[in-house]
């Protein structure tokens, strides 16, 4: 594949862009179209643990030589805490905590020089910035509705969102390959694959998320948060929230400016009013998978979370979330990878691959999501350099999503409807 392409990559957030700059630095023209009307994607807060395969991407192909020091926490052990706050169990386990932010800064960077509004270094002082050098246009504002085969090249067609935006509202983008990188509510995936293909389902519990400034911490929560991966198993009800040390949101990794990352898990029926009641915001709108951090949450109904959390969880855990300014909720949900390791790429008489969380969207207990885009990522380089077969391709990148979506199923289910053997 030594002829330079055009490749065209549909969607714009971390398993876009993971995908995009490998493919750029192999001298290939890349297109990325991403739905948001903004030029930036909004940066939620969230954690992400980094695991070996996000950590080797960002060693490859992050600017200016990071190391994993430089993009992420150390978490030396995990914590197992009781109701009342106790220690109850410790393993020495060393894990590597980073953000959202963090990956998508570095990704835009390198992409094409752009910075997220509240951090990244100055592109014009990293050495090394060959990546700006190669073609690149990430186009934002653009939602692909639909996709043709061309023979030698395929088509997207796409509606135009963007502010600003004036003139015609639709348009057609032609390239040579197509990377389908939209997101476990994929509708190329459907389009690619047909009715018949899993859809996303909920799973029958949502995740309260939040930060906390690690400076604003009593020292009973700096105990079994800083730097530690720490958990608490509730089953009455079946209720599980962790926490872990993220950088905060310019990037900084000092003690004492770094964030304190929680997830929450709770159990809601789909169709009740309490899940209703939580993802309507406070102007009224409802929303479908996740109720977006920025204030959004109504005062009623996190005034209401925060009793709860005083009644059922640990105090030190009560503590986050009590301290939390702009909590967000994101409705777990499952995708399934196709029935068949041929149906991942490439697709379309060999232009098109489906990657990340559009090919199986995995609970978040497995902390795998990032690193799925990034093995998949991986792979497709290699594919592209001609270290790797097509045939081999899928099949390692089937078996990656099919048993890490299935292990997430498993740890979801025995957490929140079945009985932890670390629960109260």
């Amino acid at each position: 594949m030594n002829k330079q392409k055009h490749i065209i990559v549909v969607g714009g957030s971390l398993a876009g862009l993971m995908n995009a700059i490998p493919l750029k630095r192999l001298g290939h023209r890349v297109t990325i179209l991403e739905r948001s009307p903004v030029p930036l994607l909004h940066d939620q807060g969230a954690g992400v643990v980094a695991g070996g395969e996000t950590l080797e991407w960002v060693q490859r192909h992050g600017r200016s030589k990071r190391t994993k020091d430089d993009i992420s926490v150390l978490s030396q052990w995990r914590y197992y805490l009781d109701h009342k706050g106790n220690v109850v169990d410790r393993q020495n386990s060393h894990q590597r905590m980073t953000s959202w932010g963090m990956l998508y800064n570095i990704g835009r960077e390198c992409f094409d020089g752009m910075q997220h509004a509240r951090g990244g270094p100055d592109m014009n002082t990293v050495e090394g910035a060959d990546c700006e050098k190669r073609e690149a246009a990430y186009e934002y504002g653009r939602t692909v509705t639909a996709v043709k085969d061309l023979g030698d090249q395929v088509q997207v067609s796409f509606k135009q969102a963007r502010q600003g935006d004036t003139g015609k509202e639709e348009g057609t983008l032609q390239g040579d390959f197509l990377v389908v990188a939209d997101g476990p509510s994929s509708h190329l995936r459907k389009l690619l694959l047909g009715e018949s293909t899993a859809q996303r389902t909920y799973a029958g519990y949502v995740a309260f998320r939040g930060t906390v400034p690690e400076s604003a911490l009593s020292d009973a929560a700096e105990d079994v948060f800083r730097e530690k991966f720490s958990f608490f198993h509730g089953s009455n009800p079946n209720t599980q929230i962790l926490a872990y040390t993220i950088p905060n949101a310019e990037g900084a990794l000092e003690r004492g400016k770094r964030l304190v990352n929680w997830v929450w898990y709770h159990n809601v029926t789909f169709d009740s009013r309490e899940y209703n009641e939580l993802m309507t915001d406070k102007e009224g709108k409802k929303h479908h998978f996740t109720l977006p951090a920025g204030g959004f949450m109504r005062p009623t109904v996190w005034e209401q979370q925060k009793q709860t959390a005083k009644s059922h969880l640990p105090p030190q855990f009560a503590e986050l979330v009590f301290k939390t300014e702009e909590p967000f909720v994101q409705a777990i949900t499952d995708l399934e990878p196709p029935n068949h390791q041929k149906e991942v790429g490439p697709l379309m008489n060999g232009k098109v691959v489906i990657v990340g969380d559009a090919l199986a969207g995995f609970r978040p207990h497995t902390a795998a999501s990032t690193s799925q885009a990034a093995f998949d990522a991986l792979r497709l380089e290699e594919v592209f350099s001609g270290k790797l077969s097509w045939d081999d391709y899928q099949e390692v990148v089937f078996a990656f999503a099919r048993n890490m979506q299935a292990h997430g199923v498993r740890l979801g289910d025995r957490s929140q409807f079945g009985r932890h053997p670390l629960a109260d």
